[in-house]
């Protein structure tokens, strides 16, 4: 017995300090994300419920050098998405809606909008345009009947059903049509369906005018100097943008989200988490997006402008990452990198990288593909897959991207010192690529 309680003992002294560790090289990762890259915003990872990481960095409002806290609020941009297709499922389940739905019962005049279905607009299948942006941005005086007359001006991309291109548009009209189907608006539904029996009561949806305690401000890079976000008309970019929220909340929504039947049915999370096309859109999120590490993934990114976000469930590993930036730093790199160091992986910590001056004819042995990178060679610069990302030198053999400092590459030779392979390093993770063509 007394062998039995001593074993027990150690195994959750073992699990207690791998816990310990793991924390530590997450938290060791993000303060250099901070101290080197800049990182402003919050960052929360967990497994198995219990949090690995919960920290803040940077300034929630540059002109005061207000710190950010852990209960600061972000705007989601993208990762926005998922809430809307959340309240559409909800108004299916009740049988107020269909996803087989056409637009044109919400919508008349809309070209082609008896082909258009929700269903489409969810998972990006229906043909509509990326944005509209160009209202949202400039312009103070819209209303809901102006914007839809020019939204159905805009051509379709293809025929509807055929093919997969990511529309903001559509997630805006599924806003309109929550509105439309509840009789209620679109922040008061998702607080009263979604925020509130999720216990988020640190999130809702922007306006122009609402005061927002520790809302941040956002803050974007313009020829390389940071500046204050331009006017955003919050009345029109939402259903596929416009929610803000903390990384405690988002915590609360993943563990709601995925874990319960609170929100949404068996039958409808499996409809929300299925991927609908090649580009493995499922219903707000992204189905084991390409950068899922060989782990089962959940996952949404946002970006605009200053605002960065990234959410991240690892359904099998039960980890769930979360990075939100009100600075334009890359959330979605970061987030990779901290889901290496879950995974067990090497990952090398952000680094001050030192542009040296090198002998460029050596750039004629590093041109061509390894892989699915390109290469290339222009009046004695390198470049990354194409003529707008430079790679500068640290080394004779190792460069950093000009255009994000999370990506390194270097050559490496054979015994007979010709250049066979490229070591890429995003976010501190190594990938090694052959190289297939230039040899």
């Amino acid at each position: 017995m007394k062998l039995r309680l001593t074993l027990i003992a150690l195994l959750v002294f073992t699990f207690g300090f791998s816990q310990k560790e793991l924390s530590t090289k997450l938290e060791q990762y993000m303060d250099a994300q901070f101290g080197i890259n800049d990182f402003s915003g919050t960052v929360l990872v967990s497994k198995n419920d219990s949090v690995l990481l919960k920290k803040a960095y940077g300034f929630a409002n540059y002109e005061w050098k207000l710190k950010n806290t852990i209960d600061s609020k972000f705007s989601l941009a993208s990762v926005s998405k998922q809430f809307t297709a959340v309240a559409i499922l909800q108004l299916a389940e009740k049988k107020q809606l269909s996803l087989e739905d056409p637009l044109s019962k919400y919508f008349t005049g809309f070209p082609k909008g008896d082909k258009i279905t929700l269903k489409m607009m969810l998972s990006h299948n229906s043909g509509l345009d990326m944005d509209f942006d160009e209202l949202y941005l400039t312009k103070t005086d819209l209303n809901k009947d102006s914007v839809y007359t020019y939204l159905a001006k805009k051509p379709l991309l293809f025929e509807p059903g055929t093919s997969t291109a990511y529309s903001n548009i559509g997630y805006y009209l599924l806003a309109q049509i929550i509105e439309k189907v509840s009789g209620q608006s679109y922040a008061a539904y998702l607080k009263q369906n979604v925020f509130d029996k999720a216990k988020m009561y640190n999130s809702g949806v922007s306006t122009n005018d609402e005061i927002v305690a520790k809302m941040t401000q956002r803050y974007y890079f313009n020829d390389n100097k940071l500046v204050k976000n331009p006017y955003i008309n919050w009345n029109f970019n939402l259903g596929h943008d416009g929610i803000y929220s903390t990384v405690e909340d988002l915590n609360l929504w993943n563990k709601t989200l995925f874990d319960s039947q609170t929100l949404l049915t068996e039958e409808s999370q499996k409809k929300m988490f299925t991927s609908y096309n090649d580009h493995n859109f499922g219903f707000g999120v992204v189905i084991n997006p390409f950068y899922n590490q060989n782990h089962e993934l959940i996952a949404h990114d946002g970006g605009f402008f200053g605002a960065m976000t990234s959410f991240n469930k690892y359904i099998e590993d039960k980890v769930f990452i979360t990075v939100l930036s009100n600075n334009q730093s890359k959330s979605y790199y970061i987030a990779y990198g901290l889901a290496g160091i879950c995974f067990g992986k090497e990952v090398e910590n952000p680094y001050k990288h030192i542009q040296t001056a090198i002998d460029t004819k050596v750039y004629d042995q590093y041109i061509g593909d390894y892989g699915d990178i390109k290469i290339l060679k222009k009046d004695n610069k390198l470049y990354y897959n194409d003529y707008s990302i430079e790679l500068l030198p640290e080394s004779a053999t190792k460069f950093f991207r000009s255009d994000n400092n999370n990506t390194t590459v270097e050559f490496i030779t054979n015994k007979k010192r010709k250049i066979t392979q490229l070591e890429i390093k995003k976010a501190g993770i190594k990938e090694i690529k052959n190289k297939t063509k230039g040899v």
